[in-house]
């Protein structure tokens, strides 16, 4: 065995990060000696928060979990990214099976791209129906997103 630190990725917009982001994601600093959070730009996505205030709710909701560092993720395929920071794995988090379907193929093509693996982890059952777009929602229409949301990400919300 290598004894260079097993690194995981594990990729996201997060816009916003979000309470069922941070569960995933200490889970995975509990397996890998690094967890690489690479906040992503989507072209078909629009964005909430651009991805320097992405990175920093990221940092700040992360602050204190050992083992984890908060980078941008630039174009190009995952894979490559991820072969080319050593990562052993991908860290994919799963909320149903429609997530699984959509994530499968995804991680077909980046192992057969660069050997990869992708780790699916559950999502912890008080975060299952959580995501950054009902997050957005929820709060654009007045509802009370902090028990799905870190500090920094309300406050960060309601700046706007």
């Amino acid at each position: 065995m290598s004894d260079s630190p097993r690194r995981a990725i594990c990729p996201g917009s997060f816009d916003p990060i979000h309470r069922g982001h941070v569960e995933i994601i200490k889970r995975a600093a509990e397996m890998f000696q690094e967890v690489v959070v690479a906040v992503s730009d989507n072209p078909k996505k629009s964005y909430r928060f651009g991805r320097p205030q992405r990175l920093d709710l990221a940092e700040r909701a992360l602050e204190g979990v050992s083992g984890v560092v908060v980078e941008p993720l630039d174009t190009g395929l995952l894979a490559q990214y991820a072969a080319d920071r050593g990562a052993v794995a991908l860290v994919k988090g799963l909320r149903s099976g429609q997530d699984y379907d959509y994530e499968l193929p995804m991680a077909a093509m980046n192992r057969a791209l660069t050997g990869v693996e992708t780790v699916f982890l559950p999502a912890d059952p008080d975060f299952l129906h959580v995501s950054s777009s009902l997050v957005k929602e929820v709060h654009s229409l007045g509802g009370d997103v902090r028990p799905f949301v870190p500090s920094p990400v309300f406050a960060a919300l309601n700046e706007g």
